[in-house]
């Protein structure tokens, strides 16, 4: 499941430069008390594990959903954005954030985290999750892109995906063993 919707985020024009300030801003932030909708309450309610990266949105969304996570770990965290030294244009930072993750899993890191990297730390993420499933549903609190690898990760291990509603905020994709 992703976390829910981070609050306190500048929505304002940003220049390429700017985001690596925007992109702090958003990994330390919470989702301010948001409650979570009933649809996410219910595929909470049914996991026996609950599993969350360390970033403040994900374990303020567990929270939210009313459970305590039996394991917290980075290893789930989101897979980082890159910035560039451009003052011009200046965007939404959203905007910024698509063509960054573009040119993110086209090579470009810049001090962050490559796609590559990202995704042995997703195949980490799913060997994870994998252990922790016995008799129970695990849930994972986790990042859009993040969760998205570690699903794929999840699928070439011979998990299948039974639904996903997407990759919006408390979106979630449900995967079984075969």
């Amino acid at each position: 499941m992703r976390h829910g919707q981070p609050q306190g985020i500048a929505t304002r024009k940003v220049s390429a430069l700017d985001m690596q300030g925007w992109i702090q801003d958003y990994e330390r932030s919470d989702i301010g008390g948001q409650p979570a909708p009933p649809s996410s309450l219910q595929l909470a309610a049914s996991a026996g594990v609950v599993v969350s990266s360390n970033a403040p949105r994900a374990l303020a969304s567990v929270q939210a959903l009313r459970r305590e996570p039996t394991l917290v770990d980075p290893v789930f965290g989101e897979a980082q954005l890159p910035y560039a030294r451009w003052r011009r244009p200046r965007l939404s930072p959203f905007t910024w954030a698509a063509i960054l993750r573009i040119l993110w899993v086209c090579g470009y890191s810049r001090q962050v985290e490559s796609a590559a990297a990202a995704r042995q730390r997703a195949a980490v993420a799913a060997r994870r999750l994998q252990s922790l499933t016995g008799q129970e549903p695990v849930l994972l609190l986790g990042h859009g892109w993040m969760n998205r690898l570690i699903g794929k990760q999840l699928a070439a291990t011979g998990w299948k995906r039974q639904h996903s509603d997407g990759s919006r905020y408390w979106s979630a994709a449900v995967y079984r063993r075969q």
